[in-house]
C-alpha cells in the first residue's frame, strides 16, 4: 500500500482503490509515497517502488489462481524456479 496521509504512528494508505489506516509502529513515520507491505492493518515493511510492484502482481497472479485461470506467467515474470519444479526459461 502507498502512504498517503501521515501521523506519528498511523497512516492512511492506499492500494488499487482500497484505503485503509495502517499502523505504523513497526516501520516508524514514513513520508507520503512510500510503499508499504501491509498485514492485518500493520505496516511490517517498507518496499522499494519495484518491490511494490512484484507484490502487486503475485496478489493479482495469486487471484487469478483463485478464479481458475491457468495462464499465470504474467503475473511471476521475476520468478525464477528451480528446473525441479518448472520448466527451464
Amino acid at each position: 500500500m502507498q502512504v498517503l496521509e501521515t501521523d506519528e504512528f498511523v497512516a492512511l494508505c492506499e492500494r488499487r482503490g482500497e484505503r485503509r489506516r495502517l499502523n505504523m509502529m513497526l516501520v516508524g513515520p514514513q513520508p507520503v509515497g512510500t510503499w508499504v507491505l501491509a498485514l492485518q492493518d500493520h505496516a511490517r515493511e517498507v518496499l522499494s517502488p519495484e518491490q511494490a510492484r512484484q507484490v502487486d502482481e503475485a496478489v493479482l497472479g495469486l487471484e487469478a489462481a483463485m478464479r481458475g485461470e491457468t495462464d499465470l506467467d504474467g503475473f511471476f515474470s521475476d520468478l525464477e524456479l528451480p528446473s525441479a519444479v518448472g520448466p527451464p526459461r
